[in-house]
């Protein structure tokens, strides 16, 4: 296969990580006979930087030719929170304009770390999570207004975009263990009430083989730390999925090891990235975790090129590297499985190129 592989970097981390990723790539291209074409562009801070916008036009174009992209991390504080212009607008300005409508977060704790969580291991063992948030609609987009004296910020959701990303996350369900929760909050807002009546009426005909559970938000919040096993697909819409995403990331013990994807209607041109931010603190120390961004790129491998067994190739080797010690330091940090983590202690958790090296290996 050939493949155009768009690289925004972004800020912070950003670089050390998708360098990591990329080196994969590379290695996955050689090992099964594939040429990835990688090519970089500005986004976020650095392009507000370097021209003054977050998504430069150059950047736009290079991710509608692309067959996909992988992102590292944008935003930081060096650019004000009240700033006009903010990294983050070209993350969503991104998304918008690829329309790219479903962001897929797997939740999978690694038996190695679970004692990094800071939820009980026998809680964990058996976690399988796969978390669909609407990612183009919602009160993120909706009309905004501010006076002195009063802000208002409009969430809006057409059947549209209800119908697809629901389909999606059924369609997923399917080739899982067929059930799906719909998260929203229909005791309250109507908005919730539209998506709740979309899932009744798309679920019964078109997928009657999957088991589907509504679920207020505040009530899943609880059962994702109480029972985190029930769940298997979650489908919710955008700032319920930002704030439920980060919370189950803690069931894996650090943001470091969590992949997403953001899809479309296509079967290309999907967007890769670590759910982690751009952690300035640490950035050029070479200390950064690139699992995340590793493992996002097996997700690129699986859903936008449809290259499965390469996508297991790549998760199996992170899952070696992590078995034989190569830990982080956030991992290492907030603790493994005994026997991982005196192997991890000798080296004082690897270096970034260290792991990717041990993925490396593992493939």
């Amino acid at each position: 296969m050939k493949a155009l592989l768009a690289v925004l970097a972004g800020d912070g981390i950003g670089g050390e990580v998708t360098a990591e990723a990329v080196r994969t790539l590379e290695r996955v291209a050689a090992r099964f006979g594939h040429t990835f074409e990688f090519q970089t562009a500005l986004l976020g801070g650095a392009a507000i930087d370097a021209v003054g916008e977050p998504l430069p036009a150059a950047t736009l174009a290079l991710a509608r030719r692309a067959d996909a992209i992988l992102l590292g991390a944008v935003g930081g504080p060096k650019w004000p929170a009240d700033a006009k212009v903010r990294p983050e607008q070209g993350l969503l300005q991104l998304r918008k304009s690829l329309g790219l409508f479903a962001n897929l977060r797997p939740v999978v704790p690694h038996p190695a770390v679970l004692d990094a969580s800071p939820i009980k291991a026998e809680l964990l063992h058996g976690v399988d999570i796969m978390v669909v948030r609407e990612l183009t609609g919602g009160i993120y987009f909706g009309d905004k207004s501010r006076t002195a004296t009063e802000a208002v910020d409009v969430c809006r959701y057409t059947v549209e975009e209800i119908e697809r990303v629901v389909r999606l996350a059924a369609r997923l369900a399917l080739g899982r263990r067929r059930k799906l929760c719909s998260i929203d909050k229909a005791n309250v807002l109507e908005t919730s009430r539209l998506w709740r009546s979309v899932v009744e009426r798309i679920m019964p005909g078109e997928f009657p083989d999957v088991q589907v559970e509504h679920m207020l938000v505040d009530a899943a919040a609880m059962h994702l730390i109480r029972r985190p096993r029930d769940f298997d697909v979650i489908v919710t819409e955008n700032m319920f999925g930002d704030i439920l995403t980060d919370e189950a990331s803690m069931l894996a013990g650090s943001l470091g090891i969590l992949p997403s994807a953001s899809l479309g209607a296509g079967e290309r041109g999907g967007l890769f990235e670590p759910i982690h931010g751009s952690a300035p603190d640490i950035a050029g120390r070479g200390i950064a975790n690139p699992y995340a961004a590793i493992l996002s790129a097996a997700m690129l491998l699986r859903y936008s090129l449809r290259l499965e067994n390469e996508a297991n190739a790549v998760e199996a080797a992170v899952s070696r590297a992590i078995d034989s010690g190569a830990l982080p330091a956030d991992i290492v940090a907030a603790g493994a499985r005994p026997g991982v983590a005196a192997r991890a202690a000798q080296r004082a958790g690897v270096t970034t190129r260290a792991a990717g090296d041990a993925v490396l290996a593992g493939l």
